[in-house]
């Protein structure tokens, strides 16, 4: 089988086209930027192209194309494929035909996609149990977010974002799920869904499109689940928090009398291995062997990540975070986990809507754990994204909290951390960004 990528730098078609070559098939591919770590992963494989796109690429003997959500619909490699009538997939149409025979584990909702996938993928993998998986993030233990093979089990972490410029069904529309986790709805995209509305009646048809046989597992602390829950037909359970306690600055979870120690901290992350566990257990795993595995999982890379220790007292966390229910659930994670720590909450406005003054106002109340908050952004990136011009003041106006430094330069940043008093604090960084390629590893404190 011979196959293209378009846009083959994204972080998991990269991993689906290194899958798809170890699986035997001749691959190819294109893109006109690529980042770390997909640039280095590709080269590693014999499969990182030159820049840019080449529409000579797409030969007639090219069994199928498969699209990603980065090319353009006037891609010249598209526009070629259409005329040469090519079979082209979108991602994850194509993960959906290679897993129509598996049993199929989908992990959606708007935050703790990524965590719950990769907690049930250690959990299994440390019982023994075969599978396949797409992941977002790279998992420690597993050498790629992608894997195909013909094993009888997949794990899909399922996002509600469009699958590509010609297939704009949202990507868990195509998986079919034989086990459904929904874990919380929290409006987000909005460039994409432009009301709560809109982003909410994209997982009703989710609920509404699933086969009946299909076992729900949703969270219990979410209102809106609990309301549109009812659209299907399949059997649903809730999931809570369980029994815990914290004590030398760790979480720990209690079963049957047990107490085990958790490396990853926060409610949040209770909730996500409650929903991990539900599936475990529907795949055969005793709740023995899930606390005693889970004890080990060391959490999703940018996930909740300890980046570095400033000194004894003082720790810097990197997190993903960047809608407000997930910039909320960090914050409030880290200051139950020290809270008599000073907490620097720093987050980035990088993404679509973080960078839409009219979204900004959902940020209000996130940070009331937070002793200080900084809200870092780029004028440049607000240019280069489209969207309308604000200023520091205007992020003042919508953000409640006595201590807020807003800043809007890579230089000022730097000197508010180099500056500031590190004694007893944490600083904790959410971005689905990279802050303009600081290194935070290299920053002197003194």
């Amino acid at each position: 089988m011979k196959v293209h990528f378009i846009a083959i730098g994204g972080s998991i078609m990269h991993g689906l086209a290194i899958s798809l070559k170890k699986k035997g098939y001749i691959v190819s591919g294109s893109d006109d930027k690529f980042f770390s770590p997909s640039k280095e992963n590709l080269k590693a494989e014999n499969l990182l192209p030159d820049e840019g796109w080449f529409p000579e690429k797409i030969e007639n003997n090219l069994n199928f194309i498969i699209l990603g959500m980065h090319a353009k619909i006037d891609n010249p490699e598209l526009i070629e494929a259409q005329r040469k009538k090519i079979k082209i997939y979108s991602f994850p149409e194509y993960i959906a035909k290679e897993s129509k025979n598996k049993k199929r584990i989908v992990i959606a909702g708007s935050h703790g996609k990524t965590t719950i996938t990769s907690m049930i993928m250690h959990i299994l993998k440390d019982n023994n149990l075969k599978f396949d998986y797409v992941v977002g993030a790279k998992i420690s233990g597993f050498d790629s977010m992608v894997n195909l093979s013909k094993n009888k089990i997949i794990i899909i972490e399922g996002d509600e974002y469009l699958s590509s410029k010609l297939d704009k069904r949202p990507k868990f529309l195509h998986y079919m799920p034989n086990i459904l986790i929904l874990s919380g709805i929290a409006w987000d995209h909005i460039n994409v869904f432009p009301t709560r509305k809109s982003y909410t009646n994209v997982f009703i048809k989710l609920l509404k499109t699933i086969n009946s046989s299909c076992k729900i597992f949703y969270s219990n602390n979410d209102v809106e689940l609990k309301k549109i829950v009812k659209f299907s037909s399949a059997p649903s359970e809730s999931y809570g928090l369980p029994s815990y306690s914290i004590s030398n600055q760790k979480f720990h979870i209690k079963s049957d009398n047990f107490k085990y120690k958790l490396s990853v901290f926060g409610k949040h992350n209770l909730y996500n291995i409650e929903a991990a566990r539900k599936v475990c257990n529907s795949l055969g795993v005793s709740n023995d062997s899930f606390f005693s595995s889970i004890s080990s999982f060391s959490g999703a890379k940018n996930r909740l990540e300890l980046l570095r220790f400033f000194n004894k007292t003082s720790n810097v966390y990197r997190d993903f975070a960047h809608s407000p229910s997930k910039v909320k659930a960090s914050v409030e994670a880290l200051k139950d986990l020290f809270p008599k720590r000073n907490l620097v909450a720093c987050l980035e406005l990088y993404t679509f809507s973080s960078l839409n003054l009219k979204f900004i106002s959902y940020y209000k109340d996130v940070f009331k754990k937070s002793d200080d908050v900084w809200i870092f952004y780029s004028p440049k990136e607000i240019k280069r994204k489209g969207l309308s011009f604000f200023s520091k003041k205007d992020i003042l106006k919508e953000i409640s909290h006595p201590n807020i430094k807003v800043i809007d330069t890579k230089v000022e940043l730097i000197n508010c951390i180099n500056q500031n008093v590190w004694l007893n604090s944490n600083l904790l960084l959410m971005s689905s960004g990279d802050f303009q390629n600081i290194n935070f590893m290299n920053l002197s404190i003194h």
